[in-house]
């Protein structure tokens, strides 16, 4: 029974490794633009703007109609004539058949075919710039997720072995106690640390439950699917503020989209203009008729045979509509400057968030250099203050105060790691560069 269940036991540990299997960042983006919902969504209405941009979608191609028919009728009829003869038919059927091929065409109707079919493209590209956009966002809330999981993840060990340590050192007070060498008090001091330490450590195990669940979703698959993380971070060691500022003038996707509104409403004023102007259109059919009828006098025919060819050019011309085309025009107009004033909003503010994003990245880089050597003293500091504390030199408040700094100086250290990549990643994503960026 026992080797039963060894043998389930070290099943049970093989299935929790390789669920647990370490999902590297290049994986992480691999699987969120296959599978992230706000993505697969964005693919779809590419997918439509590229359909409505098609030149069977502009008005270019000519339309055709066919039309058929078939009619009976059935009369009675009766025919005097001038010398006073009288003809009568009763039931006289008559029949007749109809088909025809018609097309048309519209040859001119001021530029507005030209300037829709511009701005169906145009559409295009706008919506090629939002679904780049709405990749970029998603990239980032990916890596928050995934660097959320790695910092908590750091954490937990941190909080692990911050609890083992206050377990050794209540047990050591238990032994002190049983031998008369210290007072109850140390004793509950430390079981008081025990229990602060191991709540602590349930509150992180908790939160990292949570950043796994969050970043799952990001990823798009279940929630609960076991995932761990690489907490490796590389930094660029290129980047430079004015090099980002100008790739960000020309590449970032609110400025490039803002450009690409400007056009579209440009746009707008040359179709609204076109009800100024004449349509000129080609209409032409191609038609066959056939009648049998029954004779109601000597003189109807009863059959009869038509086929022909028609073709009409037309041309109107709306000389006076109201002011409505005028109105059109105007609202084209402001919509165009208010589109400006926003690209130059846009643009003051893209400069102030590169500025913010640089200084934070810059600040969390020095911190986190700052910050490695606190750690290196803390640890010193605790490694003294242990054997002293063995040695029974300090009390276990001293004890306790150095082991709060050394933990303290390893979340700061962890916490200014992931907000420096954070930041990073924001200003490659304002510069316009972050899908190209292979260093995540």
């Amino acid at each position: 029974m026992k080797k039963a269940y060894l043998i389930i036991g070290l099943l049970l540990v093989s299935i929790s490794f390789y669920g647990q299997e370490v999902l590297t960042k290049e994986k992480a983006v691999e699987i969120t633009l296959e599978n992230n919902y706000d993505i697969r969504v964005t693919k779809n209405n590419l997918e439509t703007a590229k359909n409505n941009k098609s030149i069977y979608n502009s008005g270019y191609l000519p339309t055709v109609t066919g039309n058929a028919g078939a009619n009976y009728s059935s009369s009675d009829t009766d025919s005097e004539f001038q010398d006073g003869t009288v003809n009568s038919v009763t039931g006289a059927e008559s029949k007749s058949y109809n088909a025809s091929v018609g097309l048309n065409y519209t040859i001119f109707n001021g530029f507005n075919r030209q300037n829709t079919f511009k701005r169906l493209k145009e559409t295009y590209n706008l919506t090629e710039l939002q679904a780049r956009q709405i990749m970029e966002n998603t990239l980032t809330t990916l890596f928050l997720a995934y660097y959320e999981v790695g910092r908590l993840t750091e954490n937990e060990i941190t909080q692990k072995e911050t609890l083992e340590i206050s377990k050794k050192r209540l047990q050591r007070a238990n032994y002190s106690f049983d031998y008369g060498q210290n007072t109850k008090l140390e004793v509950l001091n430390a079981e008081v640390d025990v229990n602060n330490d191991s709540i602590t450590y349930i509150d992180i195990k908790r939160q990292l439950s949570n950043a796994k669940r969050d970043l799952n979703v990001v990823l798009g698959r279940s929630v609960n699917t076991p995932v761990s993380v690489d907490t490796k971070v590389n930094y660029a060691i290129d980047l430079n503020l004015v090099d980002v500022l100008q790739k960000a003038k020309t590449n970032n996707a609110n400025i490039l989209q803002a450009k690409k509104n400007i056009e579209l409403r440009e746009l707008d004023i040359k179709i609204n203009k076109a009800g100024w102007m004449p349509n000129v259109s080609l209409t032409s059919s191609y038609a066959w008729n056939k009648s049998n009828n029954d004779a109601t006098n000597p003189f109807s025919p009863i059959s009869n045979i038509q086929t022909g060819l028609n073709a009409g050019l037309n041309l109107s011309w709306n000389i006076f509509d109201g002011g409505r085309t005028k109105t059109n025009v105007t609202n084209a107009k402001i919509a165009l400057e208010t589109q400006e004033i926003q690209k130059i909003q846009q643009e003051e503010r893209l400069e102030r968030d590169v500025n913010n994003a640089w200084e934070t990245y810059q600040n969390s880089l020095f911190s986190l250099q700052v910050q490695e050597k606190n750690v290196e003293t803390n640890k010193r500091n605790f490694e003294r203050t242990n054997e002293r504390y063995k040695l029974g030199q300090i009390t276990s408040i001293d004890f306790r105060q150095a082991q709060i700094n050394l933990i303290n100086a390893e979340l700061s250290v962890s916490r200014a790691k992931y907000t420096a990549k954070n930041a990073e990643l924001q200003l490659l994503q304002l510069a316009g560069t972050l899908l190209d960026n292979k260093n995540f």
